[in-house]
């Protein structure tokens, strides 16, 4: 390699870590290019439009948790391809990648903790792992939570973030729509509160079973909510559908949701309706 070729390397990755990729943020909604680091301070928010972003379990919890208060909850061994799946990769290939991407085990992670000082179980779901989809390991993760709520007679808080079932696992995956709704049922059984955030986006089978069948039901501004896809509907029943059709407002406005949250107050919010819902299981 010539001293030319040399120094142009150099160069290259010098600025490769200083690229515009690495200090700007592109907001999904407004288009508009914002530092990096003023966007993740503003909790991953557009300072410009205030459009919420997609954000992981590690960051949730750090947002929404008291700190040092949390710990994460072990997963449950579950069969990881059950079906020796392959399409154009195999099923194994795809999660070890999922993997590497997000460092978690599957699309569903579990802590145990307070916010306010108010104890509580929290899910998250993780749209980055292969979409959020339902699989086998979510289902479990759902049900280990539950159970931790009951155990720890302290109300459950989902975050729902999912495109839905995970194909790869077929029927079995749908199965942990009854599976969930069980849980849900033992919860209730033992009046333990179940509040669901739901997030962007959420659809399908999870907008089908769990994320819609929480005690209270709240939602972050704008996100995507449905359980099949718009042109799907408009299709069939050949009808334009309204322009907010599948977001938060709409649902809240039609008497699906209780409440539409901004993320900067959500961690106040979440106290405020424990407060209220542990108050009404003492007094029962």
């Amino acid at each position: 390699m010539s001293w030319l070729s040399n120094v142009r390397n150099k160069i290259a990755s010098i600025t490769k870590k200083e690229s515009p990729d690495n200090l700007w943020h592109k907001c999904k909604k407004c288009e508009a290019m914002v530092f990096l680091k003023e966007y993740e301070d503003n909790m991953h928010i557009c300072p410009k439009c205030e459009h919420h972003g997609r954000i992981g379990p590690m960051t949730r919890f750090e947002q929404i948790m008291d700190e040092n208060s949390w710990k994460i909850i072990p997963f449950s061994a579950v069969p990881e391809d059950p079906l020796k799946f392959k399409d154009q990769k195999k099923y194994t290939d795809r999660l070890k990648a999922a993997r590497t991407k997000t460092e978690e085990q599957d699309a569903w992670v579990n802590v145990t903790g307070t916010i306010e000082g108010h104890k509580c179980v929290v899910g998250v779901q993780d749209f980055a792992f292969l979409g959020g989809s339902m699989g086998l390991a979510v289902g479990q993760a759902f049900v280990d939570a539950a159970n931790r709520a009951i155990e720890d007679q302290c109300p459950l808080i989902c975050f729902t973030a999912s495109g839905g079932a995970r194909m790869q696992e077929g029927t079995l995956s749908l199965m942990q729509m009854p599976k969930t709704t069980v849980a849900i049922s033992m919860m209730k059984e033992a009046g333990i509160p179940y509040i669901v955030v739901l997030t962007d986006p959420t659809s399908g089978g999870v907008m089908a079973a769990y994320a819609m069948l929480g005690d209270v039901q709240i939602a972050e501004p704008d996100a995507t909510l449905a359980f099949t896809g718009r042109r799907v509907i408009e299709n069939t029943i050949r009808e334009k559908l309204p322009d907010d059709f599948q977001t938060s407002e709409y649902y809240f406005d039609h008497g699906m949701l209780d409440m539409v949250v901004h993320r900067k107050e959500l961690r106040a919010e979440l106290a405020r309706v424990m407060s209220y819902l542990m108050a009404w299981k003492t007094a029962a």
